[in-house]
This record gives C-alpha cells, sequence and structure tokens, in this order.
C-alpha cells in the first residue's frame, strides 16, 4: 500500500514527469499536493497502471488533490538544456505553478536541484511508494499521452496514438520513410538507437 506521507506535519508535493524517453514530443511534470488521509484502491505507479484506470483516477486526482499543477518543457528546450535537465525544469515549473506553497517536495528519482527554498527529497522508485507520487506520475502520464494521441492525427504516420513517440520499430521506420517532424527531437540520436534500420 501506497504511504500517505513523509512527514505528517508538512505541507507535502509529490512531484514526477513523463516523457524523458521517447524521441519526441514535449516533456510533461506534475505536481500534486494531497490531503494526508487521501487514499484509492487503484492509485499505483501509473506505469503499473492500465490506460482506464489512470483516466478514473485523473479526474479522482483532480477533484480531491488540495492542489494540483500539470506543466510541460518543449522539445526545442528539451534539445537546449538536455533530457535530465529538462526533467527537472518541468518539475520545478509544476511546484511553481502550484496554487499552495508545499513545504517539502517529494521528488520521483534520484536527481533534482534546489531552487528558491523549497526543501526537497529524492526517492528512487517514489511513484510506487508515495501517494502523492504516485498521484503526480498519473497525471504527467495522462496529460502526455493525450496530447501525443492528439498529434497523431496531424502526424499519423508515426503511429504516436500507439507508441506515444517511444523509438519502438514501426516509430523508427517511419522516420526513416517520412523523415523528422518539427516534434522530433533533435538531441536523441535515433541511428544510434536502431543503426540496423538506416
Amino acid at each position: 500500500m501506497l504511504k500517505a506521507y513523509y512527514d505528517k506535519e508538512l505541507i507535502e508535493a509529490g512531484c514526477d514527469e513523463a516523457g524523458r524517453g521517447p524521441i519526441a514530443g514535449p516533456l510533461f511534470a506534475a505536481a500534486v499536493i494531497l490531503d494526508k488521509n487521501f487514499y484509492h484502491p487503484l492509485l499505483n505507479d501509473s506505469k503499473k497502471m492500465s490506460s482506464k484506470n489512470r483516466l478514473i483516477l485523473r479526474d479522482i486526482i483532480e477533484k480531491e488533490a488540495l492542489a494540483y499543477s500539470v506543466v510541460q518543457v518543449s522539445v526545442e528546450e528539451i534539445d537546449q538544456i538536455n533530457i535530465l535537465n529538462a526533467s527537472i525544469l518541468a518539475m520545478q515549473r509544476a511546484v511553481l505553478s502550484l496554487d499552495i506553497r508545499p513545504e517539502l517536495l517529494l521528488i520521483d528519482g534520484n536527481r533534482f536541484k534546489s531552487f528558491e527554498d523549497f526543501n526537497y527529497k529524492t526517492i528512487v522508485k517514489g511513484d510506487a511508494i508515495y501517494a502523492s507520487i504516485a498521484a503526480a506520475s498519473v497525471l504527467a502520464k495522462t496529460y502526455r499521452d493525450d496530447f501525443m494521441i492528439s498529434l497523431a492525427k496531424e502526424y499519423p504516420e508515426y503511429k504516436w496514438d500507439k507508441n506515444m513517440a517511444y523509438p519502438t520499430k514501426e516509430h523508427i521506420e517511419a522516420i526513416r520513410k517520412y523523415g523528422y517532424t518539427k516534434w522530433h527531437r533533435k538531441s536523441f540520436h535515433v541511428k544510434a538507437l536502431e543503426p540496423s534500420l538506416f
């Protein structure tokens, strides 16, 4: 069962991002402040949840969270500052977009950077440990999936509604056939990932 909090006395925001692995599209991040008593049996690391359950939980989180925000970092920014810095920037933006100022940030993963005077804890696989991080992972994942599904209507050849812009074989073959779009990350060297396709 997910832990409800790290410190019972502090206002905590769970933070997570979605979209580090794909080779196209923006990176999304979310920050969520939950009531200490929040519980839902379906809530888990978003990667372990079905698409249907993620959407169910998104509605519940948005209705019941004390505060939440979802932001994105553009492809251009990713190419300028690299994907690790982009993921940190995205989570920082999400925190600054909250209506309530948290006293402690629970960050999924092992890398973050101090900013302003926020206290934070990095937690490896935190989205499978703390409810607020899991909630953030659900929001970031569902918002990014919706964005890529929408883009797929404009660029159907790349099947982004299915692969969410991860470097699947069909995605890479589409790049070989149709070339790159403005949504592809130039800093990700696709040829190095699948040289046999080129």
